[in-house]
Parts: structure tokens; sequence; C-alpha cells
């Protein structure tokens, strides 16, 4: 049974529009779902949609919805044709909770008329989405609630926050695990493990990342490092399929330990004027041979130039099975662990960093060479990447680059290195 914190009791209370800003990790989708599952199980013949950037991220929290409304309220859901399925979820006292990802705009989610608007991960969500969806609750009357991270002073979200038509509720991570009650669904150990990794945390973040991230704050000194306007002008691009005699390059991301996603980045280089996008491969919860045989399994498939490997943390493995591989032992590189020429002659070198990387594919989107798949889950990986200037005393000023949702980019970014390697003829005057 789940005991429920003073302040996602007071959630449940509030009616009208409500927004709850908050640090990650705090309970949130959890009292969200539970507001959206009491709502259609009190209220006949109401609409419920939920949305968010990504169809992975709007039907993670239709699912806690259903399993709420499965739990409290079985005999009220509809079988046979109408039973519950992955978007949808039908009563028979004729309401109804629906999941949709907005994409870049929201064409696909028009045309609803909804009691109760759900917005996910919000401040993600691209403006141009809100004036297809807010006037769905026009003839009803309905609420609107929105639930985020912060991700700058700036975008729908942000304006929300200011908006006092909405009841605001700003949770931070730090006082939600610290008064939250022992239960037999939140043990004193797990409240432990929490707060230890809250301080692992603070020490390796920026105290304005940390800020943003765990305290639920919008920082003024962090900047989106790739506008969402130059994003949605590269994203023009289907997926195709394998061509012989064009040459392939991949980048990796391999899953952090805590972390369930690996990513396999795509690029078609056969035109140096046009780096193309050709698939963007996702993993879920892999183990480390696993995700090495996926690796052999794409290669064969496109006969990769190179595959560049994140060999930080666990990712070294992939690297070390690569490299002892006669499939792929020519052909995986460190991309994080290799000195860049500063010159034509190979006399002066440096490491390269990963501000070098972000930068490389900063350029190339703007100069018009690469263009992307036209996937939500690259639109919001890439949205997602922030940058700061630190300032410290009696040190230089640091650059740096940071992010949510960044395994997409992050592959990226090594994949676009195939335009600046010096083997691929990049000195040029």
């Amino acid at each position: 049974m789940i005991v429920l914190d003073d302040w996602q009791k007071e959630i449940l209370q509030t009616k009208g529009n409500k927004l709850l800003c908050s640090g990650r990790q705090v309970g949130k989708s959890t009292i969200i779902s539970i507001d959206a599952g009491n709502y259609v199980i009190n209220n006949k013949n109401k609409s419920v949609l939920i949305i968010s950037c990504t169809e992975r991220q709007a039907t993670e929290l239709f699912l806690k919805c259903l399993n709420y409304v499965e739990t409290k309220a079985p005999k009220l859901l509809k079988k046979g044709k109408d039973r519950p399925t992955t978007h949808t979820l039908k009563l028979i006292n004729g309401s109804i909770i629906r999941s949709l990802p907005t994409g870049t705009a929201g064409i696909g989610i028009r045309g609803f008329t909804i009691d109760k608007l759900i917005v996910d991960e919000c401040a993600f969500v691209p403006d141009e989405v809100f004036s297809a969806v807010t006037p769905m609750l026009l003839t009803t009357g309905g609420d609107i609630v929105l639930v985020s991270t912060p991700h700058g002073k700036d975008g729908y979200f942000w304006r929300c926050f200011n908006d006092p038509t909405f009841k605001v509720f700003h949770i931070n991570s730090e006082k939600a695990i610290r008064d939250r009650k022992i239960s037999e669904s939140w043990t004193e150990y797990q409240k432990q493990k929490a707060i230890e990794h809250l301080e692992r945390e603070k020490k390796m973040m920026s105290v304005r990342e940390y800020a943003q991230e765990y305290l639920g704050e919008f920082v003024t000194d962090f900047s989106q490092f790739f506008p969402d306007s130059l994003i949605q002008k590269c994203m023009i691009l289907k997926r195709t399929r394998f061509r012989e005699n064009h040459d392939y390059f991949c980048g990796m991301d391999i899953a952090r330990l805590g972390e369930d996603q690996s990513v396999f980045s795509i690029l078609d280089r056969t035109d140096r004027n046009n780096i193309l996008q050709v698939e963007n491969i996702i993993t879920t919860k892999t183990r480390l041979n696993q995700t090495f045989n996926k690796m052999l399994e794409i290669d064969k498939q496109y006969h990769f130039k190179k595959i560049f490997i994140d060999d930080g943390g666990i990712g070294v493995s992939i690297m070390d099975f690569g490299l002892e591989h006669p499939q792929t032992k020519n052909k995986v590189e460190a991309i994080n662990n290799r000195a860049r020429s500063l010159d034509r002659d190979d006399k002066h070198k440096k490491k390269i960093l990963k501000e070098d990387l972000y930068n490389n594919m900063l350029m190339l989107m703007e100069q018009g060479t690469l263009k992307l798949l036209d996937d939500d889950e690259i639109f919001l990986s890439l949205k997602s990447v922030q940058y700061e200037y630190i300032t410290e005393a009696k040190s230089p000023t640091k650059f740096r680059i940071f992010g949510n949702y960044t395994h997409i980019a992050e592959a990226l970014i090594r994949a676009c290195w195939c335009a600046r390697d010096k083997r691929l003829n990049i000195w040029c005057y």
C-alpha cells in the first residue's frame, strides 16, 4: 500500500489547473496517475488526455494510470474489443483515458474534446504543441495538469509556473525524500540509499545543475545547446535500408550502471556534403554481452567503416571485446580517448573533449550538412542538452555540457566525428 506524502494528498484535493514543478524521483508520476485514475473512476463520461514529447514518456504515465484503475476499480474496466491497450483505457461509466506523443508540433493529436489535459515532462514539450491541444478544453471548461522538472526560464511550463490561474506545487527531491514516511513501500534502507544517492549527485554536479535537477529550480544561467528551430530544421529524413557501396559509420553510447538504454546511431557519409542519419537503434536493459552481440549484428548489416564508442565506465568492456573480435578489431575506436591533431603535420595533438564532439555536431547542423531522422526521441534528446559556464575563484572559466536524456545525443556526436577524422580528409584550405 502506498503511503502518500502531505504534498501528494494536497494535489489530490486540489481542483482546477495545477502545476507540479519538482526535482527528480519525488513521486510526481505516481500521484498524477492516482489523480487521473480517481477522476475517471468517480466521474461519468469524462475524457482525459495524457501527452508528452515522446511515446515512451506518455506511455509510462498512462501505464501507471492503468495499473491504479485495475487495482482500485477492476470491475469498471471494459472488456473484449474495448479492453485496455497501451494507449487507451475505457471504463463502463463512459470515461476514457488516452495517451499520445506530441511530436514537435502536436499535429497528430488534434480533434479530441477533453475534460482534463495532463502534460508529462511539460518543460520539454515545444510551445507549438499547446496551440494544438489547449483548444480541446474550450467547450468543456476542463482542467490542465502540468508536470515536469524545470528546463530554463522559457516556454509554456515556465509561463504557467508564474500564472495565478494555476495552483503551483514546488517540490524538491531532498525534502521529499527526507520527509517521506517509512512504510512497506518505502523502507528505512531505501530512504538511506536515496539520501546517499543525492549526496553523490551533489558532489558530481555543478551547484546550478543540482538545483535544477533535484531542487526543481528554474536556473537562469543555463542555455539549450541545440535550439528547437535548428533541431526541427535538420529532422527531415525517413529511415532507409542499407545500400551497397555506401560509407556507413556508427556512434555508440553504452548504458551506464543504473541506466537501461544503449544507443546505436548510424550515419551515411557517402556524400561528404550531406551526412544522413539512416537509423537510430535503442536497446533496453541489455547485458554487456548482449550489447556487444547487437553491435556485431548491426555491423554485419551495414559494414561500418568505423564504430565510434564511448569507452567511459562499463563501455570499456565493449571496446575491449571489439578490439579482440576479428569482425570489428579494425573498426572500433574509443572516440573520447583519442588525440586529435592541431596541425596538418601531426606535430601537435590534443585529447578530444566532450565539447569538441558537441561543437562539431552543432557546426554540421548549422551548415546544413547533417540531416537527421524525423524522430520524437531524437528531438527530446537533443533538446535536453544544456550548457553552462562555471566561474570559480582563481580558476579559469569552464564550459560544461549536460542533460537528462542525452543518450541519443551522445551516440550522435560520436557518429558525427566521421566528418572530422584526419584519415577522412578533414584538412581544408
